[in-house]
């Protein structure tokens, strides 16, 4: 079974990841497994950027395949913030609530309520290569907090197919329909490609073995 880690120690994440790909034959572990290993600053200007630089660090310090995703709201009405700064809309180490607060006072007398969710994960080696994914979902941005489930912005994200928000949803149902149950369903559709790929790009990353017949020659006597 092969290892990937998801570059995060956020347990809800992992919880998430680990209940959709809970079929495919890969052992998921978390940050939290390892040693502490040198932060990664979020400074992309994509959600693809971020993906692929925690998954692409988090390869390389600790030298085997890593998954990480970047993920977050945009609202229409407020040009596609809070975008890249979902988790810190409200201040750099906000609270899930926070964000939530600051996200309906800025919405409290807007008339298009239109966002989605939008996620983005990468697959990488740690050599560079990556594989990347993306789902999307839209909603609407509710006027008050609804539900006890979830977390992030989703008990401010009302899904018009269930008549609820996300945080009031099953987290079945959620992940079926969410912007990371669809990245994560086209990884799982993919997973023989994916381990395909991944063993050709770890055993080209392996160094080639010596050549024994340049030590025919030598006098190791002395």
């Amino acid at each position: 079974m092969k290892t990937l880690v998801l570059a995060t120690t956020n347990k809800n994440k992992l919880r998430e990841f680990k209940e959709i790909l809970q079929d495919f034959d890969i052992d998921i572990k978390s940050l939290s497994d390892f040693g502490p290993i040198p932060e990664i600053i979020e400074d992309g200007a994509t959600f693809d950027d971020n993906a692929y630089k925690k998954a692409h660090q988090t390869a390389r310090f600790l030298g085997i395949p890593a998954i990480a995703d970047d993920s977050g709201l945009e609202v229409e009405a407020l040009e596609g913030a809070p975008g890249v700064y979902s988790a810190r809309y409200a201040s750099e180490n906000a609270t899930d609530e926070e964000n939530c607060d600051k996200l309906l006072k800025n919405m409290a007398e807007v008339k298009n309520r239109k966002a989605k969710f939008v996620c983005v994960i990468s697959i990488a080696v740690p050599s560079g290569p990556a594989l990347t994914y993306k789902g999307e979902c839209p909603g609407l941005i509710t006027k008050e907090r609804c539900g006890a489930n979830g977390f992030g912005y989703d008990p401010v994200f009302f899904y018009e197919e269930f008549g609820k928000t996300f945080a009031e949803a099953s987290s079945e149902q959620k992940n079926n329909v969410s912007h990371r149950g669809k990245a994560l369903k086209e990884i799982k559709d993919e997973a023989n490609k994916i381990s395909v790929w991944l063993d050709q790009k770890l055993y080209e990353e392996k160094p080639e073995k010596p050549d024994h017949n340049e030590f025919m020659q030598n006098d190791w006597s002395e």
